[in-house]
């Protein structure tokens, strides 16, 4: 099976404000067709490298491709190809639904056809039909969300970069918006995704980095993320004390939970040492109420690999 193709390749990327170095030497690799999310606290950096991947400023080394095109030598094929959604919307109020689709189809010059064709077809696949005749000032949060991001794929960009997609939003409208990247990214979009949500992040991104003090400290699945930090336990339930004393004798390092019929033990919350678990369990014959396996979420994965002074898990930018 072959891998996909690169959709940004960034080696070595670095950036400076005066004294103040933002990023200081990041690699980066997102494969087409996928949810990347670049996580950290206020000032780690992630605004900057969104606005150098989507040329809106000059990096001061390092290399960045997206979509194939260097964009310092050229700029003009990486805008074709990409789009931006910032975390507040941008459109036109005075405008209908429709109208804001089709003022963006005549800059992109699709042409008077083209362009109203692009525009009801977009209505569509966003559940926007019923309200396109009506102002986007009369437009919910959640309606207008996806306006905005209907607006940026009129162009058929291949790269979007969303900047906090949901800020703002109530939890269906979230989930909502959830719905429509991940069918997105089934179309074959990529999608470069920063949110202060680390739930968001958690259930979108096929692959997650953190960044801090302008250096990545961590990437990986999220899986693979909660797994670096520890905390990780399997805890077992039982109907009585003889399997409970049986199963304490069995497996060693536990811990009671409590005044319960159950255990508590370290894990390292892979499928390996749950697999070896139950072989254990099974072979001294111990029956096991229930079992559950808990593991850190991203949120202490987020405490664990920023610093302190950087921000905190409520102030993520």
């Amino acid at each position: 099976m072959t891998n996909p193709p690169t959709a940004i390749a960034v080696t070595g990327l670095r950036k400076s404000y005066g004294d103040k170095m933002v990023l200081n030497g990041i690699d980066l690799n997102v494969p087409a067709g996928t949810i990347f999310s670049l996580l950290g606290p206020n000032g780690a950096g992630k605004t900057t490298t969104v606005e150098i991947l989507s040329t809106l400023i000059a990096a001061d080394g390092g290399q960045a491709l997206v979509a194939g095109h260097d964009v310092k030598r050229n700029p003009g094929a990486v805008r074709a190809a990409i789009s931006v959604t910032g975390q507040f919307s941008a459109v036109d109020n005075l405008l209908t639904g429709r109208e804001n689709l089709i003022m963006m189809a005549d800059l992109h010059h699709l042409g008077r056809k083209e362009g109203r064709r692009r525009a009801d077809q977009l209505l569509e696949q966003f559940d926007l039909v019923d309200a396109s005749r009506s102002r986007a000032l009369t437009y919910s949060g959640g309606m207008r969300r996806r306006l905005d991001l209907a607006m940026t794929l009129v162009g058929r960009p291949s790269v979007i970069f969303l900047d906090e997609p949901t800020t703002g939003l109530d939890p269906r409208s979230r989930h909502a918006m959830w719905q429509v990247i991940r069918r997105l990214v089934e179309d074959g979009v990529t999608i470069f995704l920063t949110t202060q949500y680390l739930e968001e992040a958690d259930q979108l991104a096929d692959r997650i980095a953190v960044l801090d003090q302008g250096k990545l400290v961590a990437e990986g699945t999220a899986a693979e993320l909660k797994r670096r930090v520890p905390g990780s336990y399997i805890r077992l339930q039982f109907d009585d004390e003889f399997h409970l004393r049986a199963a304490t004798e069995t497996l060693g390092e536990v811990s009671r939970d409590g005044g319960s019929l159950a255990l508590r033990l370290p894990s390292d919350g892979s499928v390996h040492s749950l697999r070896h678990l139950l072989e254990q369990l099974d072979a001294a014959a111990i029956d096991v109420t229930e079992l559950t396996v808990h593991t850190p979420d991203l949120d202490d994965v987020f405490l664990a690999l920023t610093s302190p002074s950087s921000g905190s898990k409520e102030t993520v930018r």
